[in-house]
C-alpha cells in the first residue's frame, strides 16, 4: 500500500462533505443530502486542486460561498463550514449560527482548534441562544494543500524571510517552527503514519524535527490516538523515514535556471494550484489545468523543452494517422461499388469508429493545450534567452565558476533584470573563491541594468561569512559561528557547501544525494552527523542511535523548509523511478517557489540588513 497523499485528502474531504459519515464504496458522498459549503479562502485552496467545482454536485453540494461575502438565509438545508480556526471566522460562525442562516452546522477546521477558540465559539452560541444549531465540531487535521499524489505544500508564506530576519526574536522563530509542525503533523495524521525522523544538525531543520518528534509523542500518549497503523498487523508494516531540510542546505535549486519543461511552466509562465493563465492563440487568455488527469504532463513534465516539443509533434502526427484510419475505414471500401454482403462488417466499423470518437477528441484537446502552452513558452526563451542562462549555471557548477568575460556578456546581453540577478547570483554560490575585483565588476554591470542589487548583497554577505568560516582555525571558529548566528539568526549554513554541496556530476541534487542515503540506511559519512528521532522510541534512544534505524526504507517523505520548487520535486521522483525495487518519495515544502520569488525574499533580507539597494534613478544628477 503506497501512501497516496491525494487520494487520502481527498477521502477525508469526501468524508466531510458527507457530514462526517463514512462514504459508500463508490467514493461519493450520499447526494440525496443537499447542502450548503461555507469555506475560507485558504481551505478553497486545499480543495480546489481535488475537487473540481462541477463535482461538488455529486457530493450533494448545491450551493458554496466564501465564509465573509455575505450571504442570504438558506432553510432547511443543513451547512457545512470547512475553515481554518481563526477569531475572525469563529466570530463570523457565531453572527451565522444567531442569525440562523442554516439549519444546522456542521463545523470543521482545518487543523485543532485551539481551546480558548473553542470557548469563544461556545459562548457565543449560547448568548445568542443558537447553540442547538451546531451539530458537530470536527478537527480535520488537512491543514495542507495537495497538488499531485506525491506532492504538497502548507501554503505558508514568505517563511524563508520569517527564518532567517536577523531581527527575529526568539518567540517569533518559536511560532513559525511550531506553524510548520503543525502543517506536517496534519499530513502524518492524513496519511495515519508516525515516521522515524532524520535532519542535518542545527538550524531550523533541527528545531522542527525536535519538535515534530515531541508533538507526535504527546499525541501517541493521548486518547483518540490517530495512528493506529495498519490494526494488528504492525509486524509486517514498514514505517517511512521523514527527511527534514532548510533552504540553506541547498540554495542554489531555489534561483537556477532550469530547462525541463515542468519546472518551466512553473518558473515562466506561473503553475498556480496546479492551474495556468497563458495567451491563447488567437489572443485572449486561456486557463489550463495541469494535474494527474493530464496525460501529457504526468508523462513529459520531467523532460527538456526541446524533447517536449519533439513529443507534441509526435503526439500530433499519431492523432492525425489515427483520424486518416477511423475516416479509411468508414468511408466505404476504398471507392469499390457498396454491396449489401458485407453490411455486417460495415457496420462493425462504423461502430468502432463511433466508440473512438470521444478517446480522439479528448487526445486532440491536450495536443492543443500543449502546443498553446509550448509555443508561449519558447517566445519566452527566445526573448529572454532562457535556454543560455540554463546552460551556463549548470556549467558554473560543474566547473566552480565562470570566466569574466562571459559573465560580463551574459549581463549585458538578452534576459530580464530578474534572469541577470538570478544568474548572478547563481555566479556567487558556485564560485570556490571570492574574487573581490570580478563581484565589483558584476555589481558593476547589474547597477548599469539598473537591477536592485540587495539580494546579491545578501547571498555575498552569507558567502563571505562562510569563507572566512571555512578558512578560520576550529578555535576561532565558534568566536566567528556565534558571531555569524547572533547576527544571521538560522542562515549560516547558507552557502558553506560551496560547490561540493551542489551538483555532481550526473546533475543529481545534493538534496537527492542525501536523501537517497538516508533511505539506504547504511552507515555513510555524508549523513553520519544526522540526527535520529523516533517518536515511538522511549525517549532516551533518539537523537543519535541508529540501532533501531531498519533501512532500508521503502518510502521516504522529504520536506524542504523555507520554500521548495518543482526542480527539487522532479528530481526525487527520478531518484524513486531508478531505484529497484521502485521506491515512493512524497516532496513537501513550507511554499512552492519561483526563482524570482525566492530571490524576492533574498532581497527583503538584503534590505532588512541594510544591503544593496535599489539603483538610482535614471536621472538623478550626479554633481
Amino acid at each position: 500500500m503506497a501512501l497516496n497523499l491525494r487520494q487520502r485528502q481527498t477521502e477525508c474531504i469526501t468524508r466531510m462533505l458527507n457530514l462526517n459519515q463514512p462514504v459508500n464504496a463508490t467514493g461519493m458522498a450520499n447526494e440525496e443530502v443537499y447542502k450548503i459549503l461555507i469555506y475560507d479562502k485558504f481551505c478553497q485552496n486545499i480543495l480546489s486542486p481535488l475537487i473540481h467545482v462541477k463535482d461538488l454536485r455529486k457530493h450533494g453540494v448545491t450551493l458554496y460561498f466564501l465564509i465573509d461575502k455575505d450571504r442570504k438565509p438558506v432553510h432547511d438545508v443543513p451547512a457545512v463550514y470547512f475553515v481554518q480556526p481563526s477569531h475572525s471566522n469563529i466570530q463570523r460562525i457565531i453572527a451565522d449560527t444567531s442569525n440562523s442562516l442554516y439549519d444546522s452546522f456542521h463545523l470543521n477546521f482545518s487543523s485543532l482548534i485551539p481551546r480558548p477558540l473553542l470557548e469563544d465559539l461556545a459562548s457565543g452560541t449560547l448568548n445568542s441562544d443558537s447553540i442547538h444549531r451546531i451539530s458537530k465540531v470536527h478537527d480535520q487535521y488537512l491543514e495542507f494543500v495537495t497538488l499531485e499524489d506525491n506532492l504538497f505544500s502548507l501554503a505558508q508564506k514568505n517563511s524563508y524571510v520569517q527564518l532567517n530576519d536577523p531581527k527575529a526574536g526568539d518567540r517569533e522563530i518559536e511560532e513559525i517552527i511550531e506553524k510548520i509542525v503543525g502543517g506536517l503533523f496534519c499530513v502524518l495524521a492524513t496519511l495515519a503514519v508516525v515516521p522515524i525522523i532524520r535532519c542535518p544538525r542545527g538550524g531550523p531543520a533541527e528545531m522542527v524535527a525536535s519538535a515534530l518528534d515531541q508533538r507526535l509523542r504527546d499525541h501517541l500518549l493521548s486518547k483518540n490516538n490517530l495512528f493506529t497503523e495498519g490494526g494488528n498487523f504492525v509486524s509486517s508494516f514498514q514505517r517511512p523515514i521523514l527527511c527534514i531540510f532548510d533552504r540553506n542546505f541547498e540554495l542554489s535549486v531555489g534561483i537556477q535556471h532550469d530547462f525541463r519543461y515542468r519546472p518551466l511552466v512553473h518558473d515562466i509562465l506561473g503553475l498556480k494550484l496546479n492551474r495556468l493563465n497563458v495567451q491563447g492563440e488567437k489572443g485572449g487568455m486561456k486557463s489550463y489545468e495541469l494535474d494527474s488527469s493530464d496525460p501529457f504532463w504526468v508523462a513529459n513534465g520531467s523532460l527538456e523543452f526541446p524533447e517536449v516539443a519533439v513529443e507534441i509533434e509526435t503526439q500530433l502526427n499519431k492523432y492525425k494517422r489515427d483520424v486518416d484510419e477511423v475516416n479509411r475505414r468508414t468511408g466505404g471500401n476504398d471507392g469499390a461499388e457498396f454491396d449489401g454482403t458485407d453490411m455486417i462488417g460495415n457496420t462493425k466499423h462504423l461502430m468502432s469508429a463511433v466508440n473512438s470518437l470521444p478517446e480522439l477528441t479528448a487526445r486532440k484537446q491536450v495536443i492543443d493545450k500543449h502546443t498553446n502552452i509550448a509555443t508561449v513558452l519558447l517566445g519566452e526563451i527566445k526573448e529572454r534567452l532562457l535556454d543560455s542562462f540554463a546552460k551556463k549555471e549548470y556549467d558554473m557548477m560543474v566547473r566552480g565558476g565562470i570566466d569574466r568575460s562571459e559573465i560580463l556578456g551574459v549581463l549585458r546581453g538578452k534576459g530580464s533584470k530578474m534572469d541577470k540577478l538570478r544568474f548572478s547570483i547563481m555566479y556567487l554560490i558556485s564560485s570556490e573563491a571570492i574574487n573581490q575585483q570580478e563581484v565589483e565588476a558584476v555589481e558593476a554591470a547589474l547597477r548599469e541594468s539598473e537591477v536592485d542589487t540587495s539580494a546579491f548583497q545578501y547571498v555575498k554577505k552569507i558567502k563571505a561569512l562562510n569563507v572566512s568560516l571555512a578558512s578560520a582555525n576550529s578555535a576561532s571558529r565558534s568566536n566567528i559561528v556565534d558571531w555569524a548566528e547572533k547576527l544571521y539568526g538560522q542562515s549560516i549554513s547558507a552557502v558553506t557547501a560551496g560547490v561540493k554541496n551542489l551538483l555532481s556530476n550526473d546533475r543529481q541534487l545534493a538534496l537527492t544525494r542525501t536523501v537517497e542515503a538516508l533511505a539506504e540506511g547504511r552507515p555513510n559519512p555524508e549523513i553520519d552527523s544526522y540526527l535520529v528521532f523516533d517518536p515511538r522510541a522511549p525517549k532516551s534512544s533518539s537523537g543519535m542511535g541508529s540501532s533501531h534505524l531498519k533501512g532500508p526504507f521503502k518510502e521516504a517523505i522529504v520536506f524542504m523548509i523555507g520554500g521548495g520548487n518543482y526542480v527539487e520535486y522532479g528530481s526525487l521522483q527520478e531518484l524513486a523511478q531508478r531505484q529497484q525495487p521502485v521506491k515512493h518519495v512524497i516532496y513537501g515544502t513550507t511554499e512552492i517557489l519561483t526563482g524570482q520569488e525566492f530571490v524576492e525574499q533574498l532581497a527583503v533580507l538584503g534590505q532588512k540588513m541594510g544591503l544593496g539597494g535599489a539603483p538610482p534613478p535614471p536621472h538623478a544628477s550626479t554633481h
